[in-house]
């Protein structure tokens, strides 16, 4: 088993309007790939088709030697698939304390182990400074670490995130960039994730597609990579 995610011939569409058009890609073990492009080219849509809440019009996605093309939502947690969205997404009438155990309830209950709670705060310090803090009173930053933590929490196999640092101040992005390249270099997660902010891409990133208008139009690993062509495809 060489790939932890192989997405092969993927077409997505919403009613007549085609998002994604026979896309390929693979993610291996271990490891941080990126794809990158501008808005609107179908990243977020192929996140959402991973995880299952859009089912594609035809195509595959393999998961772990497993065809998880028509699996539902839940049971791709269970199997171990995290996704963060953009936005965040977090319960924001609950504590920070109770959206970490929201993110234990794919877990079978006779796995969840409240140690990994007690990681997540070890992971962010910030969520631990007052864990019966309501989450929509949280900063934006804060939110997003919390978005996190309620990801990891149940220590997936593979972490697909949207666009993470989108409106979160600087220091919090270093944060997150040094958590991405931990997690990688450690290999515990195979991290997939959507970024438009080049350098902070590139910095901890294994490898690279660049997608343009629902099709993969460049890839490589994030070290040779032509920065000038993927900032051309980024380029509004």
């Amino acid at each position: 088993m060489d790939q932890m995610l192989e997405i092969q011939s993927l077409s997505v569409a919403y009613g007549e309007s085609v998002v994604l058009s026979q896309v390929n890609m693979a993610i291996p073990q271990h490891g941080v790939v990126c794809l990158m492009g501008r808005n609107g080219v179908g990243k977020t849509t192929l996140l959402k088709s991973i995880m299952g809440l859009l089912r594609p019009r035809q195509g595959q996605v393999t998961f772990q030697d497993q065809d998880v093309t028509g699996w539902p939502t839940y049971k791709r947690a269970r199997a171990g698939i995290s996704y963060v969205p953009q936005g965040r997404d977090i319960f924001p009438y609950l504590t920070i304390h109770e959206n970490l155990l929201m993110g234990l309830e794919p877990v079978p209950s006779k796995q969840r182990g409240l140690e990994a709670v007690d990681e997540m705060y070890q992971l962010f310090p910030a969520l631990k400074v007052n864990p019966r803090k309501i989450g929509g009173t949280l900063s934006g930053g804060q939110q997003q670490q919390l978005a996190l933590a309620r990801a990891l929490v149940r220590r997936p196999k593979l972490l697909l995130l949207d666009e993470p640092t989108e409106g979160i101040q600087p220091s919090i992005v270093q944060e997150i960039e040094a958590l991405l390249q931990e997690l990688g270099n450690t290999g515990s997660t195979t991290i997939l994730l959507v970024e438009q902010f080049l350098d902070f891409a590139l910095s901890v990133a294994d490898y690279c597609y660049v997608m343009e208008k629902g099709s993969i139009v460049l890839e490589g690993t994030a070290k040779y990579l032509d920065q000038n062509m993927v900032r051309e495809y980024l380029a509004v």
